[in-house]
């Protein structure tokens, strides 16, 4: 099952990631969790807390958009992130993990 976010009156973000569906989809089912905060938020800035906070959340995998060089990319280039930034959201989502007993 992938969380890529809901519909909301909110439009500041493409959706809202409701990262509240992850514990109460692991409750109800035997299947993996993964959430998508590249496609669910639309925004790079909000790619690396959302990330965090869905490991936190109990979240089997992620999706994230990564581009040597975002801006360049063909298409979706607000939400992705360099090679950089993606080797320091692994480097937090490790911490994370360790923090709620998990790991990567």
């Amino acid at each position: 099952m992938c969380e890529r976010g809901i519909r909301t009156f909110e439009d500041y973000c493409r959706n809202t990631l409701a990262l509240s569906v992850v514990p109460a989809l692991k409750r109800i089912s035997h299947l993996p969790i993964i959430v998508d905060p590249s496609h669910a938020t639309g925004h790079q800035y909000l790619i690396e807390p959302m990330s965090l906070a869905a490991v936190a959340a109990g979240a089997d995998g992620l999706l994230l958009e990564v581009h040597p060089d975002p801006e360049h990319a063909l298409t979706d280039a607000a939400q992705q992130v360099d090679i950089a930034q993606f080797q320091r959201i692994m480097q937090r989502l490790r911490r994370i993990a360790e923090a709620v007993d998990r790991s990567l």
